[in-house]
């Protein structure tokens, strides 16, 4: 009866009989007999087509949409089952093989597998923690219209994720200054008209797009004269480093903080000799990008997690497809060894 599964049916029965096996151990059905013309075993081939292709889709959804935003254990829990899927497929081989029969196609559907479920899960988290995860974020925190930067104060905004200012609103970039730390840190206070504010808690914020040396700030939309609102920055990686440019903006606090940081954690990070204070208070720093249309922003994170997506998922189809056709010549290449 031939196995379902190998490689090339008969093809461990031809090699037991070249061992000096019994001929009645080898497979009656061999393909690798004197003369007979090899068969393919196309059931194995179109599960390893597939198989590899759909674990890496359902993991790489998982890890990437809203599975991973509102259950972040039942993403990693389609993580695990993959790789027992492939642990499962590797057992297969060793009992296959101990059985004299051809393990080749399970072994290749352990090592897909595997690498299925590896790749999905780190592209997906990517995918995840650039796009997706603001997209979501962003959507399940408040929106505000008409803000005045003289009048509101950041504590009573903790929870914006959109700002729409009020007409007068602008970037006092006289006022802008930067941390370093391998990239640059930029922040620009957020202002109503020219009058002082008692506390600076609105900040435009970019990364490398400034000089450092000067009140230099060339951030988002920064000369869009349309521009009058902020989308709230989610990464909470960078926060840190956008509170350091503000507190060095405050006051000249930037080395004695830098030297307790690379005391406590090892940052590595400097101030400039040009940057200097500017006097001014901000109690409760909220960070935006600034822009003309935060909607068309956010929907972007979106549009762009799943052109992202599309782009894995087809590119993985190509390269297993790839895997399976080279593997059909290598198998069939050692065929005739036996």
């Amino acid at each position: 009866m031939s196995k379902p599964y190998s490689t090339f049916q008969g093809a461990y029965a031809r090699q037991s009989q070249s061992a000096g096996m019994s001929p009645r151990m080898a497979d009656p059905e061999s393909s690798f007999s004197f003369g007979k013309r090899k068969r393919l075993n196309v059931v194995s081939i179109l599960l390893n087509v597939l198989a590899p292709w759909l674990v890496f889709c359902g993991v790489f959804a998982a890890m990437s949409f809203k599975t991973h935003h509102s259950s972040p254990v039942l993403a990693w829990l389609a993580v695990v089952a993959g790789l027992v899927l492939a642990g499962g497929a590797g057992i297969l081989a060793r009992r296959t093989k101990m059985q004299d029969q051809d393990p080749t196609w399970y072994t290749f559907a352990a090592l897909a597998l595997g690498v299925a479920t590896i790749s999905a899960a780190v592209l997906g988290d990517m995918n995840y923690w650039y796009n997706m995860q603001p997209y979501y974020d962003i959507e399940n925190i408040n929106t505000y219209p008409s803000v005045n930067p003289a009048r509101e104060k950041g504590q009573q905004l903790m929870d914006a994720g959109r700002v729409y200012f009020e007409d007068g609103t602008g970037l006092d970039t006289s006022k802008a200054m930067a941390f370093r730390n391998l990239d640059r840190y930029c922040v620009a206070p957020i202002v109503f008209g020219q009058e002082p504010l008692a506390s600076y808690d609105f900040w435009a914020v970019g990364v490398n797009c400034c000089s450092g040396t000067t009140a230099d700030f060339r951030c988002g939309e920064f000369d869009n004269p349309k521009a009058r609102s902020g989308l709230r920055l989610m990464r909470e990686d960078q926060r840190p480093f956008f509170r350091l440019a503000v507190q060095q903006a405050e006051a000249d606090l930037c080395r004695g903080f830098l030297s307790f940081l690379s005391i406590r954690v090892g940052l590595r990070g400097f101030c400039g000799p040009d940057e200097a204070a500017y006097n001014i208070k901000s109690n409760h720093p909220l960070f935006f990008y600034w822009m003309q249309d935060p909607v068309a922003e956010v929907l972007k994170y979106r549009s762009d997690g799943f052109k992202y997506a599309l782009i894995a998922i087809s590119t993985f189809f190509a390269f297993n497809i790839l895997c399976v056709v080279g593997s059909v010549f290598a198998f069939s290449k050692l065929s005739h060894e036996f």
